[in-house]
């Protein structure tokens, strides 16, 4: 196992039994906030400043989230971001969250380090209601997320320091179980065993991290690869399943020509793949 410390497996049933079993307003308030009250003064608060724009509008939600968020200094929110659980969030010093970003934090919490852009349209998603031990993201200190990237913590997700991730990135650390051909999936649970991406790595455009991976310090993924095992450290992965095609340490002087042609190389194969299947 590699993103965590066991293959966690839980039986629990789907979320729409889940709601019904607690009863659904109940299950939505808990998905929103950590008490009642809270979730009045959270609503409130985004009914009057989550849709201003401008410096204007980051000011004033600098002031007033930083009521309702765990924030190192003053948080850089801008217009329309949504915030589940905002008590569970915790933003170091100038993370900058861009329009439309999504946290939602429930129930044991997203942690941001400092100096971290997340870009519009990103998603972060833990919404726990298996009570999963290992659920949260965490992400390091001076990371850049782009655009649209999606990652779900159910089994949790650790991302290290100068990480990037490029626009549409996923990272998705559960997988729902179906080896009983009686029942629906989505009845039969999930397992969670986390996803780890080291300091320095570099995910390239449209890459997806199955559950379980690890990517070593200083590899890169290339764009548009479905990484399903470890990434070892200083490496460069491509392709459908992702594997290894090269070092990063040959000290030739040619990474950044040989990456670029590597990558091209296999979205081309990726696509006549597709292609392919489509024909048949």
């Amino acid at each position: 196992m590699s993103g965590g410390e066991d293959g966690f497996v839980s039986r629990v049933p789907d979320a729409a039994a889940v709601a019904a079993q607690r009863g659904r307003l109940r299950y939505y308030l808990e998905g929103q906030s950590t008490s009642v009250g809270r979730y009045m003064l959270e609503q409130a608060m985004f009914f009057f400043l989550q849709g201003l724009p401008s410096l204007v509008g980051v000011g004033l939600r600098a002031l007033a989230y930083k009521l309702i968020l765990q924030c190192d200094g003053l948080p850089l929110v801008e217009d329309h971001v949504r915030l589940c659980q905002p008590a569970n969030i915790h933003l170091g010093r100038h993370v900058y969250l861009d329009h439309g970003a999504y946290l939602h934090a429930c129930p044991q919490g997203i942690f941001i380090g400092d100096e971290t852009f997340v870009m519009h349209g990103t998603e972060l998603h833990v919404y726990n209601f298996r009570g999963l031990p290992h659920s949260g993201i965490w992400v390091g200190r001076n990371c850049f997320l782009g655009e649209f990237c999606l990652i779900r913590g159910q089994g949790g997700v650790h991302i290290g320091d100068s990480v990037l991730l490029a626009p549409r990135v996923q990272m998705l650390a559960v997988n729902h179980r179906f080896d009983d051909p009686s029942r629906p999936v989505m009845q039969q649970g999930i397992s969670a065993q986390g996803i780890v991406v080291e300091d320095g790595a570099w995910i390239g455009a449209g890459a997806i991290l199955l559950d379980g991976v690890r990517v070593g310090a200083g590899a890169v993924v290339g764009a548009g690869a479905v990484v399903t095992q470890d990434v070892p450290p200083r490496t460069l992965v491509v392709g459908t399943p992702a594997r290894v095609v090269r070092a990063l340490d040959s000290g030739d002087g040619t990474f950044v020509k040989d990456t670029r042609s590597e990558i091209l190389d296999a979205t081309r194969a990726g696509a006549e793949s597709l292609h392919a299947v489509a024909a048949d």
